[in-house]
C-alpha cells in the first residue's frame, strides 16, 4: 500500500477523517506482517510506532520519491525504532544495485551527514527484502544459499580490487560490485541468463520492436 508518501496525503485524511495515514490503516485492520506499508516518507513519530508495533515492513523507494519531489523517508530513524525496511523501486528502474546507491546518498542528505545511513541503506536490499518476501512465500528459504532453499543467484562479473571478505562486502557491494553487470542469473535452479544471454526462449529485439509498436498506438489513444 503506497503509505503517505506525500505530505498531501497526510493533508487529506486528516481533513476528512481526523486521522493520519497509518492511523487510518490501522482502524482498517490493513496493517501487520504480511502487509508492506511503500513510502513512509512523510510518517511520523506515532505512526512508526504503529508500524513496529504491528509488525508491518516499510517499502522505501528513494528514486521515486525524489522524482516526485515529495521527500525522503528517514529510514534511519525506522532502524533505530526496530521497523523492518526494505528496499523497493516503485518502477524507476530494474536495477537494485542503482537504487541502494541512491538510498544511501539520499539518507546523507536528509541528515546533511555523510556518515550515516550504510547500513541502513545496504542492509535494506541484502537482509531484510529476504524477510519481507519470505513472510509472502514461506518455506522457499529466500536470501540465504543453504541446502533446502531456493536456488536463486546471480553471478556479477567483478574482478575485486581491494580483498573481498565477509568484513569488505558491503563496500564492495556499493561501490564496486554496483558498477559491474550481472552476468548470469538462476532462478529456481534454472539458468534464465547465461553469460549475459537469455536462455528462455525469448527474442529479446522481438519484444522491444513488439513494445515500440504497441506504444505507438497507445499515445495515439490518449
Amino acid at each position: 500500500m503506497h503509505t503517505a508518501e506525500a505530505q498531501s496525503d497526510q493533508d487529506f485524511n486528516v481533513q476528512n477523517y481526523g486521522l493520519r495515514v497509518v492511523e487510518r490503516l490501522e482502524k482498517f485492520g490493513l496493517l501487520g506482517p504480511k502487509s508492506i506499508a511503500a513510502h513512509c516518507v512523510h510518517v511520523d513519530e506515532r505512526e512508526m510506532g504503529i508500524l513496529q508495533r504491528t509488525g508491518t515492513p516499510v517499502a522505501h523507494n528513494p528514486q521515486s520519491n525524489m522524482n516526485n519531489a515529495v521527500g525522503i523517508a528517514d529510514i534511519v530513524k525506522m532502524n533505530a525504532k526496530n521497523m523492518l525496511v526494505g528496499l523497493g523501486t516503485d518502477a524507476m528502474t530494474v536495477n537494485m544495485f542503482e537504487e541502494t546507491r541512491v538510498a544511501l546518498w539520499a539518507q546523507h542528505l536528509k541528515h546533511n551527514d555523510p556518515s550515516v545511513g550504510f547500513m541502513e541503506a545496504l542492509s535494506a536490499p541484502l537482509f531484510n527484502n529476504p524477510k519481507i518476501a519470505g513472510r509472502q512465500w514461506e518455506g522457499f528459504g529466500l536470501g540465504e544459499l543453504a541446502e533446502g532453499n531456493a536456488a536463486d543467484i546471480i553471478l556479477v562479473d567483478y574482478h575485486a580490487p581491494t580483498p573481498l571478505n565477509e568484513n569488505t562486502f558491503l563496500g564492495h557491494f556499493c561501490f564496486g560490485l554496483s558498477q559491474s553487470a550481472v552476468d548470469s542469473t538462476i532462478a529456481g535452479g534454472r539458468v534464465l541468463m547465461e553469460n549475459k544471454n537469455l536462455q528462455i526462449g525469448l527474442d529479446e529485439a522481438e519484444i522491444a520492436a513488439k513494445a515500440l509498436e504497441l506504444s505507438e498506438k497507445l499515445w495515439q489513444r490518449f
